[in-house]
Order: C-alpha cells, then structure tokens, then sequence
C-alpha cells in the first residue's frame, strides 16, 4: 500500500498516546507489578475455578528420559552405574583465539 505523507503521519499518530494517559496493560489489574494477586482476585469474584498450579520444572535428564527413553546418566560403559557430576572444566581461551586469528604470513628472513 502506498500512501501520502501526510495520511501516514496522520494513521501513525492515531497510535500515539497523549500527555497523562497510559496504556490499559500497564494499568489495573493487568498492571505487572500485583498482576497474580489481582487476577486471582478477578477469577474469585467472576466465580471461575483458580488457574490450576504449575507443574513443578523437570531437570534436563527427566526430560531426556522421558522423549527419548534414554537416560544420559546412565554409565556408558557399564550400563548400570549413574554418572555424577563433580566439576566442569573451564574453557580454553585460548583455542577460541587462535580459531579466529589469521593465519601466520611467511617473512622474508633473507
């Protein structure tokens, strides 16, 4: 769609707020800062049945588990011990330095 600059402007500043006023979701019940409480609040006296809770977060290897039905903890090797983490190596800074260097030019030693 091609328009005048000045129905452009014109359809732009239909979106522009003036001086005072605030957007209706940072406002109200929908403010962000009590918006569980509120919400909450609102389900009560509507009369509707309270959100039901969250299911609690599942760790990387319950999910694993679950899709794949492979369970990476499980020994490699053994097939029957768990593998523990103890510790995590830090990365190497400087492989990561000498992957983005250029390679070295040849100098002219004579």
């Amino acid at each position: 769609m091609t328009l005048e600059s000045d129905e452009f402007i014109r359809r732009f500043l239909l979106h522009v707020l003036p001086d005072g006023f605030m957007r209706v979701r940072h406002f109200g019940f929908l403010a962000n800062r009590s918006k569980k409480q509120n919400l909450a609040q609102c389900r009560e006296l509507l009369g509707v049945k309270p959100q039901p809770n969250r299911t609690p977060k599942k760790s990387a290897r319950e999910v694993m588990l679950e899709v794949t039905g492979f369970d990476v903890a499980l020994c490699p090797v053994c097939k029957v011990g768990t593998l523990i983490v103890i510790g995590q190596l830090p990365t190497l800074q400087l492989a990561a330095w000498y992957a983005r260097a250029s390679p070295p030019t040849p100098t002219d030693s004579s």
